[in-house]
This record gives structure tokens, C-alpha cells and sequence, in this order.
């Protein structure tokens, strides 16, 4: 169950200008006559890797991978300070999003992503509902304030030293101050050292939250590079500061925009960060969406969380909608 298809190089990409001196990295593999289907990467600032490829059957699918502003390998770089971050917001992604699928000549494509990347595909979607043809969700978020608040400060219940590190982290917050806003200005502090100590306490705090499921064998986010971190951390303070530039509760708000889409939501009951109660409300926003739980599944995933996203991209290749029904059953 949930075994992944083989590793597959593309066969073709490049960078594309998307104005404001950015280029944005992207690659295409699988069948160049396949199913378009586009990959929309976490963080935000995790930027794509090459595991994302092997979700999709390379014969039935052409799948479209890119690297948001300022990670991966696209340029500027965030983890340069000399990169100006103005014109790295929510909406220039969407914009992004939608130049690249003009770029390459695509008149409709599924959606997949998962964390930051559903917020990101469901901004979209909403915009440009006649561009989509199917949503594949892996993780429900719609970076609410709410949400930001849940996972920088309330789920610090349940990891409360850890948590009085994250604050200690950003001098002079108060406990019931803006701690996401007091890190987002220390990750654009002159000083490197204090960037680079801003950027472990945040991937300290992160790699708590995941501690239940990684169960100390791996820390998804000190682990990384330190370019990726540097950046991945400057982009999501950023966002996460600014409400990542949406109206609180407008993805939901809006979900009546997705009508006569398809969608798959497969969310953990475990998800620390992520609660699975945000993924309900949007199944119940969007009727033409299937929730489906994974009981022992968090945040990043389980081997039936990744059963789940293969069978509904399968299915969807093959032309079947997902069963609709209440949500949270199958």
C-alpha cells in the first residue's frame, strides 16, 4: 500500500521570469501528452523536490513542479539578505502560478500540494476555478490567523519547554505578544549571527511540533541546508506575519468558487499543527470534496496517507470523481 511510483528525471525546464527581477525554477516530467497536473510545494519556502515526481504515473500524467519565489532554485535567493522580499507575497505566487501554466501552454490542470501548498493551490483555485480540473490535498491548512496562532503559540501546551525556548528566542515578546512578527524582523536584522540563531530557535520550535511523529529520528526542519533553512525561515515569518495577505477565513469563505471541482482531502486525526478541524470545515464549504481522515497519521503523512493521495490521483487520471459524502467518511 502507498508505494510510490520509480524516480523520474524531466524532461524539460527552466526559469521563468515573473517580473520584479525574479525567475522561478520549473521542471516537467511524465508523459509530455499526459493528464497536466501541477505540484505546489510547502513552507512556504520548502521549495520541490524530486519526491513529489513519483506520486503521479509518468505514463498517464505530464507533471509540472516549480520553485516559489525565493527558494529552491529559484533567484533571488531569500537566504541573502540583500533579496528583496516586497514582491514575494501570497498574490504574486497566484500570478506566478497562473504565468507558468500559460508558459507552457496548458489549458487546465489538477492541483496537488499539501501545508502551505493547499493555502497556496486553494488561493488559486478560488481565482481561477476554470483553470482546474481536480484538487489532491495532503494536509489541510488555510493559514488563517487563527490557524498561525495555533501553531506558534496555543500548541505550545503541549511542548511548554520547548515553547518558552521559542519565545526566549525573540527578546522582549511578551508571552501573549506577536511572536511570528518579533521573528520575522530578527530574520531581517543586519547582523548574520542574529539571523542564524533566529533561524535555529524557529527550527527548534517546528521540529517539537513534529517530534511525535519523527520520534527523533530525523529534524525536517534543522536538517535542511543552511541556505534552505536561511530562507525557508525568512519566507515563512514573512508570511506568517502577515496573515499570509488574506482575509481571515476567506479560503473557506470563498469555497463556493470550487463548485463542480473535485477535490480530495486526506488529513492525519494526529496532526499536531494542523488540526484536522480546519480540513472539515472546508469539506463541509466544498461539497464536491471527499475528506478522508487517516487515524494514525500527523502532519507529514503515514504510508496511508500516501495510499490515499495515490489511489485519488489514479482515480482521477483515469477520468473517476471521488465518492462525496459526509465528511470525515468514506
Amino acid at each position: 500500500m502507498g508505494e510510490l511510483h520509480p524516480p523520474i528525471e524531466p524532461y524539460d525546464q527552466g526559469m521563468l521570469d515573473v517580473g520584479d527581477g525574479n525567475l522561478v525554477h520549473w521542471e516537467v516530467c511524465g508523459n509530455p501528452e499526459g493528464k497536466p497536473a501541477l505540484v505546489v510545494h510547502g513552507g512556504p519556502g520548502s521549495g520541490c523536490g524530486p519526491r513529489a515526481r513519483r506520486y503521479f504515473d509518468p505514463d498517464r500524467y505530464r507533471v509540472v513542479l516549480f520553485d516559489q519565489r525565493g527558494c529552491g532554485r529559484s533567484t533571488p535567493h531569500a537566504s541573502d539578505l540583500a533579496t528583496d522580499m516586497r514582491h514575494n507575497t501570497t498574490w504574486h505566487l497566484v500570478a506566478d502560478m497562473e504565468r507558468l501554466r500559460e508558459h507552457l501552454g496548458i489549458d487546465r490542470w489538477l492541483l496537488y500540494g499539501g501545508s502551505w501548498g493547499s493555502t497556496l493551490l486553494l488561493a488559486y483555485a478560488e481565482q481561477h476555478p476554470q483553470r482546474v480540473t481536480e484538487i489532491v490535498v495532503s494536509g489541510v491548512t488555510t493559514t488563517r490567523r487563527s490557524e498561525i496562532d495555533w501553531l506558534y503559540r496555543g500548541v505550545g501546551r503541549f511542548f511548554p519547554e520547548e515553547w518558552e525556548r521559542f519565545l526566549a528566542g525573540a527578546p522582549g515578546t511578551p508571552r501573549d505578544g506577536d511572536v511570528v512578527g518579533a521573528y520575522a524582523r530578527l530574520t531581517e536584522h543586519p547582523d548574520a549571527a542574529v539571523r542564524d540563531r533566529a533561524t535555529a530557535d524557529w527550527c527548534a520550535w517546528e521540529d517539537a511540533v513534529l517530534s511525535g511523529e519523527t520520534k527523533g529520528a530525523s529534524n525536517p526542519f534543522g536538517d535542511r541546508p543552511t541556505a534552505d533553512r536561511l530562507a525557508l525561515v525568512r519566507i515563512c515569518a514573512r508570511y506568517f506575519s502577515h496573515g499570509a495577505w488574506l482575509e481571515e477565513g476567506a479560503l473557506l469563505r470563498d469555497a463556493g468558487r470550487l463548485a463542480g471541482i473535485p477535490g480530495v482531502l486526506v488529513h492525519g486525526r494526529l496532526d499536531m499543527g494542523s488540526p484536522l478541524h480546519t480540513a472539515w470545515e472546508l469539506a463541509r464549504a466544498w461539497q464536491d470534496a471527499e475528506l478522508v481522515v487517516v487515524e494514525e497519521a500527523g502532519h507529514l503523512g503515514s504510508a496511508a496517507t500516501r495510499g490515499h493521495v495515490l489511489g485519488a490521483l489514479e482515480r482521477f487520471a483515469a477520468g473517476t470523481r471521488p465518492r462525496t459524502s459526509p465528511p470525515g467518511r468514506r
